[in-house]
């Protein structure tokens, strides 16, 4: 090697690099976190208000809001007026992997149902990203 020397890190500099690591991790994690929480709960209420359009959709052809959600992609055969499927997609999950739920007739809203997700828990109620998106 002719008195030439390999270079490397020695074990203190990679434990010092590590630990800077981790503490940027510890200071910007939390902050991530909070943010994905927050934005299923956006992405939920943009489906929810898809949904709408489709249910609001399905009663301009039909006359009336269907008995469940299934029936703005198939057709039943019992109404001629049906124009669908209304949800090129079909029923989307919520982003927790859950059903949306509806309910026809409807006890909080206005329109004649309610429609909403029950957030990161399944339950009802709840904080945070546990909380219900709803749809009044």
């Amino acid at each position: 090697m002719n008195g030439s020397r390999l270079r490397g890190f020695t074990l203190i500099e990679l434990l010092v690099v590590m630990a800077i690591i981790a503490m940027l991790a510890a200071l910007v994690g939390p902050t991530l976190f909070d943010k994905l929480g927050g934005s299923k709960q956006k992405a939920a209420a943009a489906q929810l208000s898809m949904i709408e359009s489709a249910l609001d959709s399905y009663r301009l052809d039909v006359g009336k809001y269907p008995r469940n959600l299934e029936d703005l992609n198939e057709d039943s055969g019992s109404n001629p007026a049906w124009a669908g499927p209304y949800l090129k997609k079909g029923i989307p999950l919520d982003p927790w992997g859950n059903k949306y739920e509806y309910q026809q007739p409807g006890k909080h809203n206005r329109k004649g149902y309610d429609l909403y997700s029950f957030g990161a828990d399944g339950r009802d109620g709840g904080t945070n990203e546990d909380k219900d998106v709803v749809n009044w």
